[in-house]
């Protein structure tokens, strides 16, 4: 499975962005799929997850209400709409495809795309 993330720019404190995650092959539905981001000189942390046919998702706890997660199985794509964005937003975001059901983990991802800068303005 090959992803390649989108959707990433530069916005203003409060503003919203979306997200997107277009994934090659023909098994993308079987895939439980995930964000991460790495904000500068931290850790990447988990944002959300989305089972393989996207009825459960779960968020980190911190960006609940703020973040929302979907997919679409038959564009091979998921994607993350963001709202009343802040500074500390600010970040790379990865999307990642699991074999598992909802894992929250990183090293329980088998496929990483590239990333996507979002930079959120004060």
């Amino acid at each position: 499975v090959q992803l390649q993330a989108s959707g990433g720019g530069l916005v203003q404190a409060g503003g919203s962005l979306k997200l997107s995650c277009a994934a090659s092959g023909r098994t993308f539905s079987t895939y439980a799929m995930g964000w991460f981001r790495r904000a500068p000189g931290k850790e990447r942390e988990f944002v959300a997850t989305i089972s393989a046919t996207g009825d459960r998702k779960y968020y980190a706890d911190s960006l609940k209400g703020r973040f929302t997660i979907s997919r679409d199985n038959a564009k091979n794509t998921v994607h993350l709409l963001m709202n009343s964005l802040k500074s500390e937003d600010t970040a790379v975001y990865y999307c990642a495809a699991s074999w598992m059901g909802l894992p929250a983990r990183s090293n329980n991802y088998n496929y990483w795309g590239q990333g996507t800068l979002v930079t959120v303005s004060s």
